[in-house]
């Protein structure tokens, strides 16, 4: 189990400039990080307080949405997936699902490539990492707003958080990663151990740097960065209403903020001065 390096990383940031009327702040985060790190973060209760709206990813809080979920998850009735494997991998697959699941593809067929390699990856992250989604740092404030009404503005409406999930990369694509995690799961768990180890420390670029490497073999790499920072520019374009009305509290998962197309620096380009509210401690690096 690793220990976590409580430097006052540099996690949480101010919002301000291009004619905004008031502060924002932007907390990036973890899922595999405990909550209790949070108290570790300087001013971030402070920061909080100060603000009326939170801003998040996406959220399914209504039947519907998690209808649609479970509906986009399934492969459409003229694909099967025992057409894009061989024999052994399929059986591969099958024994994979099983060991860590308790089903294999005999319940789980019908749902997409990208749903299985998700799930099997949730499951790794539980069992090597210790990944407790209640005890994770990552949605932490929106229950709080939840508790205490304060409202709830999701970057992704319905359909983009699907294709997120589920259709951001090619049917054919998606077969061949998930392989590729059934055979290598090893390096899956030594990415986000990295990943975890990193942002405990405040080091969001080199988060981006880390899934750019040419060495990263895993299902989060380059692809998938370049599509975060297609939806980073979008996400600059919707935030401008929230910022601009003053307040906001964004939590985001730290993988889409750091780099030369993180978030981050893509606020600073449309104008916005992005600065670390805890200027005066430097990460550990």
């Amino acid at each position: 189990m690793c220990a976590y390096t409580h430097a006052h990383a540099q996690v949480l940031y101010e919002i301000s400039g291009n004619s905004t009327l008031e502060k924002s702040y932007l907390l990036a985060t973890n899922k595999l990080i405990n909550i209790t790190f949070i108290d570790t973060i300087p001013n971030v209760f402070n920061s909080f307080s100060k603000c009326d709206k939170v801003i998040t990813e996406f959220a399914f809080e209504d039947y519907q949405a998690i209808a649609a979920l479970r509906k986009a998850s399934l492969l459409p009735d003229s694909i099967k997936l025992g057409s894009f494997y061989t024999e052994e991998e399929l059986n591969n697959i099958n024994q994979a699902l099983l060991l860590t699941l308790g089903m294999g593809l005999q319940e789980l067929g019908r749902m997409k490539p990208a749903y299985l390699t998700e799930l099997y990856r949730s499951e790794l992250l539980k069992k090597w990492l210790q990944w407790d989604d209640n005890q994770s740092m990552e949605t932490f404030f929106e229950q709080v707003a939840q508790k205490q009404n304060i409202p709830i503005y999701p970057l992704d409406d319905l359909g983009e958080t699907l294709y997120m999930l589920f259709d951001r990369e090619p049917f054919q694509w998606q077969c061949k990663e998930l392989i590729k995690v059934i055979d290598y799961p090893d390096r899956e768990i030594e990415q986000e151990r990295t990943i975890r180890d990193l942002y405990s420390m405040g080091r969001l670029n080199d988060i981006a740097f880390q899934v750019l490497s040419p060495d990263n073999t895993t299902s989060i790499s380059y692809s998938d960065y370049q599509v975060y920072a297609q939806r980073n520019q979008q996400w600059v374009k919707k935030l401008k209403s929230y910022l601009h009305d003053g307040k906001c509290f964004i939590t985001l998962n730290a993988i889409y903020l750091g780099g030369d197309q993180g978030l981050i620096a893509q606020l600073k380009n449309a104008g916005y001065r992005v600065k670390p509210v805890n200027r005066k401690y430097t990460p550990i690096k």
